[in-house]
């Protein structure tokens, strides 16, 4: 991981941010505690996505400018977010981000970055 550069910038910039997206819905849409929670139609959810995470990794503010303040936590509120859910959403990241040609460190570095906030949106006790 370079640290003179953003998080985006290490991720590949545009290109990598979305190539990590696109390798991680299809995880979302195959994991069974995951895939109730999002439209059949995720192509929406997929952009979205992309903005925050671009905005959220020290890229352009690009979820920001289309929406405003992203309130991610009140955004989660209507969806049964459990610790196991938060989880599952993490265990499907690190294997998108497994896909991606990176160093480790940008990986781990990554992934630790999006363990505060899945853990964060967490809203519905554990069966």
């Amino acid at each position: 991981m370079d640290p003179n550069k953003t998080l985006y910038e290490n991720l590949g910039g545009e290109k990598g941010v979305r190539a990590l997206v696109e390798a991680f819905y299809p995880k979302v849409q195959q994991n069974e505690l995951l895939s109730p929670l999002f439209p059949e139609d995720i192509d929406p959810v997929m952009e979205k996505q992309y903005m925050f995470l671009s905005q959220f990794f020290g890229g352009p503010s690009l979820y920001s400018d289309a929406f405003g303040h992203p309130m991610m936590r009140a955004r989660h509120l209507p969806f049964p977010v459990t610790e196991e859910r938060a989880q599952a959403w993490l265990s499907c990241m690190a294997a998108a981000l497994q896909e991606q040609d990176l160093p480790d460190s940008v990986r781990e570095f990554t992934l630790k970055r999006l363990s505060g906030p899945a853990y964060h949106f967490i809203n519905t006790p554990s069966p």
